[in-house]
């Protein structure tokens, strides 16, 4: 599968004012700044689709992009990052609702993504992440992002503590390597 185009659809703040569409989509989910954007931007060689930031938190809506392929068209949801942000209890609380709402009950949602920061351990809040994916048998698989800052052993050896941890696929990724892209675009392709 190769991508020919990627277009930004639409940023919404909950599901009942995202399209209703039957193409396959994949959820990005992961703490704030892990690379989320920055991923998206690279799998669709465009640097400039998807808005990247230094400062934690920048993502507060569910922002959707459609990316044609050569085999069938797909949608990258990317979240609201968890594990920081600078707003009220209020405001995080509407966030919580409005993705437990999304990520359970959006029919065209095939997978999510999970992303964890290769550079750090993993946190409290993935763990909380994963077991309520499991949980709610929402369907997930990990991304390793930011392999280039760590040694290839290092790589592997946490994608394997992650793998027996989540007990979940573990894919390497870095905005540096393009042969990263193709092992997540033929993943993907799997799922769909």
């Amino acid at each position: 599968m190769k991508i020919k185009q990627a277009s930004f659809l639409l940023s919404s703040p909950n599901l009942e004012l995202c399209p209703v569409t039957d193409i396959c989509e994949f959820a990005l989910l992961g703490r704030s700044n892990v690379g989320k954007s920055t991923f998206i931007n690279t799998l669709v060689n465009n640097q400039k689709l998807a808005k990247t930031s230094n400062t934690p938190g920048k993502t507060r809506l569910i922002n959707l992009f459609e990316i044609q392929t050569t085999s069938k068209p797909f949608i990258i949801a990317d979240l609201p990052g968890y594990g920081y942000a600078k707003v009220s209890k209020a405001e995080q609380a509407s966030w919580q609702k409005n993705l437990e709402e999304y990520l359970l009950k959006r029919k065209n949602l095939i997978s999510c993504i999970q992303f964890i920061d290769a550079r750090h351990d993993i946190q409290k809040n993935d763990f909380q992440m994963h077991e309520w994916l499991t949980l709610n048998s929402v369907p997930n698989f990990t991304i390793l992002a930011k392999c280039d800052y760590i040694s290839r052993n290092e790589a592997f050896k946490k994608a394997s503590y992650i793998k027996k941890a989540f007990d979940t696929e573990v894919l390497y990724f870095s905005s540096k390597n393009r042969s990263y892209v193709d092992d997540v675009l033929v993943h993907l392709e799997k799922l769909m």
